[in-house]
């Protein structure tokens, strides 16, 4: 196996793993608490963020590239993920002028 750049050795993992956990929690919170349709798409990208620099940090202190390149295709999926999302708030919009979740009641049959 190789050896860690200097760099990655200066910030212990456990640091990664915290931050990468609140990240993701205050991702989760949002989800659950938000009703405005934008806020919840930003907070779902901040939980794919956390869950991508977690993966870059296990990959580094590992010296394997397989989790950089995963990110990679993760970032790709994220991004058609929210130009289909995007482009869903604003026929939503168009049609209740509101984005507003709860207001979704009302699209159904």
């Amino acid at each position: 196996m190789n050896q860690m750049p200097e760099v990655i050795r200066t910030i212990p993992l456990e640091f990664y793993l915290y931050f990468s956990t609140a990240l993701f929690a205050i991702g989760v919170i949002g989800v659950l608490t938000r009703r405005n349709a934008i806020v919840i798409f930003m907070c779902v990208e901040l939980m794919l963020n956390a869950v991508n620099l977690l993966m870059v940090a296990l990959s580094a202190y590992r010296s394997d590239p397989n989790g950089q390149i995963f990110v990679f295709f993760i970032m790709a999926v994220a991004a058609a993920e929210v130009t289909v999302g995007l482009a869903i708030i604003v026929m939503i919009y168009r049609n209740i002028r509101s984005t507003d979740v709860q207001l979704l009641n009302y699209l159904k049959w």
